[in-house]
Formats: C-alpha cells, sequence, structure tokens
C-alpha cells in the first residue's frame, strides 16, 4: 500500500487523510474500511457499493460540467469525516458486512456507464478519499474508455495523496461544511486547514473543474460573518468564478433535534455571496428557478435556466453566452 508508514510491533499508519491513524494487526481506522492486515493497509470495501444510481449530473451538485448529462454514481461503507449532521448517515457510519452489498470491478463500473451512455462517473455518498484505491482505479480506466470523472468530497485528505486522486479527476464538488476551525472540530471531528489546502490545490494546481457545497445549518454556520469571511477567502485564494451552492439541511443523525435549513436563511446567504463579487452562486434543494440560473457575468442574463435537476433554458453557444458572446466559465 502506497499511503501507510510501517511502525514497529507490526502496526502501520495510514497516511492518507489527516487523521493519520495508526493501526494494531486488524484494527480499523476511523473510517472503517482501511485496516491493518499483516502489516499492510487494506481496504476492505474494494469492489463492494452499496449501489449504482443514474443521475443528472446537476444533483451532485455541478452546474457547470457538461449540463443535462447523466452520471452513474456510486459509493462504499464508511466515511473518513465524523459529521454529526450527516445525512447519508446509513451508509458513511455503517460497520455493517460487504456481504449485503453489490460487487462491482472498476472495469464493470465503466461498462454499465458505456451501456447507459453517461457521460462521467461519479464517487460520492461516502467520501471517495476513504475509498481511495477503489475510486482512482475506476477513474484510470474510466479515462481509459472516454468517461469522465466526478470526486463529491469532504476535501479532508493529505497532499501527496491528493496529488494523485485529483490527478485522475475532471470534476470535483468538495464540501466546504463551514467558516471555522470551532464548526469542524465540534461537529466534523475534523480540522478546517486540510480542507482549505485540498481547494487550493485542487483550483490552482490541477485541471480539475472545481465546485464547491456549503450546507446550510441556522444557527451553526450560517451567521452573516461566517458566509462574509467564506466568500471572501474564495475570492481572495480561488477567485470569483468558482461556483458556490448552498443547500439545505434536514434532521439526520446527530442533528434530529435541529430544524431544517429556511428557505429565506439559503436566500440570505445567497445575496451575501452575490454581493461579495461571486459570479456563480446558486441555492440547492430548496430552490427557484431565480436561484438555480446560471446569469452570464457580463450581461447578467441566463444562459442556463433550470427547473430542479432539469434544463430549461440553454443559452450558450458552445462555452459563450448567445446574447453578448462573453464565456461562462466551465466545462460544456
Amino acid at each position: 500500500m502506497k499511503y501507510q508508514k510501517n511502525l514497529n510491533d507490526n502496526r502501520v499508519q495510514c497516511t492518507i487523510c489527516p487523521r493519520n491513524c495508526i493501526l494494531k494487526e486488524n484494527q480499523e481506522g476511523f473510517c472503517h474500511i482501511r485496516k491493518n492486515a499483516g502489516g499492510k493497509i487494506v481496504l476492505t470495501s474494494y469492489g463492494y457499493n452499496t449501489g449504482l444510481a443514474i443521475d443528472p449530473v446537476e444533483k451532485k451538485p455541478l452546474y457547470h460540467f457538461y449540463p443535462g448529462s447523466s452520471v452513474l454514481s456510486f459509493g462504499t461503507l464508511g466515511c473518513n469525516m465524523g459529521c454529526q449532521f450527516c445525512q447519508n448517515w446509513n451508509t458513511t457510519k455503517n460497520r455493517g458486512s460487504n456481504k449485503f452489498l453489490n460487487k462491482a470491478s472498476p472495469a464493470e463500473i465503466v461498462e454499465t456507464a458505456k451501456y447507459y451512455a453517461c457521460k462521467s462517473v461519479a464517487f460520492t455518498y461516502n467520501d471517495p478519499i476513504a475509498f481511495f484505491e477503489y475510486a482512482v482505479d475506476t477513474a484510470k480506466l474510466c479515462r481509459e474508455n472516454g468517461i469522465k470523472t466526478v470526486a463529491v468530497t469532504s476535501g479532508f485528505i493529505n497532499l501527496e495523496p491528493a496529488k494523485e486522486f485529483f490527478k485522475y479527476m475532471d470534476a470535483a464538488n468538495i464540501d466546504l461544511k463551514g467558516f471555522s476551525e470551532n464548526f469542524y472540530k465540534k461537529n466534523c471531528l475534523a480540522h478546517i486547514n486540510p480542507v482549505l489546502d485540498t481547494i487550493k490545490y485542487v483550483k490552482n494546481e490541477t485541471d480539475c473543474w472545481l465546485e464547491l457545497t456549503t450546507m446550510l445549518i441556522e444557527g451553526e454556520n450560517n451567521s452573516d460573518e461566517d458566509i462574509k469571511s467564506e466568500c471572501r477567502w474564495i475570492a481572495e485564494n480561488l477567485g470569483e468564478l468558482v461556483p458556490l451552492h448552498f443547500s439545505a439541511f434536514f434532521p439526520s443523525y446527530r442533528f434530529m433535534d435541529r430544524k431544517a435549513t429556511s428557505f429565506p436563511a439559503l436566500l440570505r446567504a445567497y445575496e451575501i455571496a452575490q454581493n461579495s463579487g461571486l459570479k456563480y452562486v446558486y441555492i440547492g434543494n430548496l430552490t427557484s428557478r431565480s436561484t438555480s440560473a446560471t446569469y452570464c457575468k457580463n450581461c447578467h442574463r441566463p444562459v442556463i435556466v433550470r427547473n430542479g435537476y432539469g434544463l430549461l433554458e440553454y443559452n450558450l453557444d458552445g462555452e459563450n453566452c448567445i446574447f453578448c458572446g462573453t464565456k461562462c466559465d466551465g466545462r460544456f
């Protein structure tokens, strides 16, 4: 296994993510799918998934990556994050046996994507950083077969594995779960700086198309200052052209006592982000046509109008606005 350090007493350290778990023989890491087996880290979920689904790419969400195309999505059990509000906790927190899962090799996933004419394959539902080898092997085979690859991830990964991982990803939506170290420590059992480092690396050092998502939890990560600080950081470190999605939280896992995010709270964040100068801001999963539309950064007319995950209007010629000819940023 490439990303491990051998220690004494047959212990090994997993170096995929910043947790850097030190594992005794037969011990699993925080993610529960990376295990010390005979002094070697093995991915116990390799070749197993929680099911394949064909989605519109907008559902990831990716709004600037081949809009209207289909993506074959899959994930496994386990996760290297500890989000107390996880919306997919039934799989990320599941410690069950692989015998109840579906089996699919990278080659079988690629063949399925080809059979259903999917433009891309997405590694999602749980974090593909945890099932690194399964994701990368599948991504390599996708490349060989002309299929695009998408990572939906928290970005909680060490730099060296990040270089390999994102080398094989054509697009990524990274969850920026909040904008304070306190929020990450308290609610994600993690740290924010490695995530920010990953986001900067993907945007500035790779060819991977990047979009960001922040799920707003009222009273936790949605104060005006939280949103302003996040948008300021995005503008200063990534530029104003990275799409930012605000999504609604629904009571889940250990946050069952919290209320679902209201549309006014989402709209407030949307307006702050727009006023901060970000050019592509969206509201997801509680939305209206106006807040899910893509607007030309020059003439401000709608170049893509969406109804949920479907497209109502597509006013681009190639990658250019049909009204004024200005380029719309993304992959089209």
